[in-house]
């Protein structure tokens, strides 16, 4: 009898050890069945995923991939280091004349003070009437003078838009700027209530320096003593200023 037992407990003993291996096998193998699907799904987002990015070694046929879309993507900022310009897109600056100053590198010194004229006006407009804003009529100066040729105080390290800003605000008038960090200056949107675009649209607000129109913003434009600051409205882009460098 005990030895019926003992062969009965050796059977059912190699019975169990045989189901587990079999239960092992099993498991091991849905495991890896797993795995398999998982880096099948990881191969197929790699390939058709939605990232706008493609990695050409990874496709057979370039011509399934659509490149123009890359190669003719549009920077908020072009800059050519060929072209001679600097970082804020200016180009280079006449022989003899003021090369900007960029703002925030400059500390301004009150206790120093010089002396510069300033003048502001829109006459292009009364030549132009057709192509003027009516709305605008009632502040359009018949004269077309809004600030008379004056000589002003400014201090080392200013600049013709540090003037501009003071001035308008000592008198009344009103201006309305925006920083550009593309060309580092701050642009002059509207003067007297009079904007960009108000009387055509190439029409806008120009400055120049001792007769000079600047190819760079206001803001990096440093004054010295005596220098002469105009301000005027310009229907056609400058020319009526007699300016064509734009073009």
């Amino acid at each position: 009898m005990i030895k019926l037992v003992n062969k009965r407990a050796r059977k059912d003993w190699r019975l169990l050890v045989l189901i587990c291996l079999l239960l092992a096998v099993c498991l091991l193998s849905a495991g890896c069945g797993s795995t398999d699907a998982a880096a099948e799904e990881s191969v197929a987002a790699e390939s058709t995923g939605s990232d706008e990015y493609i990695d050409s070694a990874s496709i057979d046929d370039e011509d399934s991939a659509d490149y123009d879309k890359y190669d003719n993507a549009e920077s908020d900022v072009s800059y050519d280091a060929d072209s001679q310009q600097d970082e804020y897109l200016t180009d280079p600056v006449p022989e003899g004349k003021p090369e900007p100053v960029e703002w925030q590198d400059v500390t301004v010194d009150n206790s120093k003070s010089y002396k510069c004229t300033m003048y502001i006006e829109c006459s292009t407009i009364l030549d132009n009437m057709d192509d003027f804003n009516e709305d605008k009529m009632s502040v359009l100066p018949s004269n077309g003078v809004i600030y008379a040729k004056k000589t002003v105080t400014f201090y080392e390290g200013e600049s013709v838009f540090d003037v501009l800003l003071r001035e308008c605000k000592n008198n009344g008038i009103h201006m309305e700027y925006e920083m550009s960090p593309m060309y580092n200056t701050n642009y002059i949107e509207g003067i007297h209530n009079l904007y960009e675009f108000d009387c055509g649209e190439l029409s806008g607000w120009m400055y120049c320096v001792n007769g000079w129109y600047p190819n760079y913003g206001c803001s990096r434009y440093q004054l010295e003593d005596g220098d002469v600051i105009e301000w005027h409205y310009t229907c056609d882009l400058g020319r009526d200023l007699g300016q064509y460098w734009i073009e």
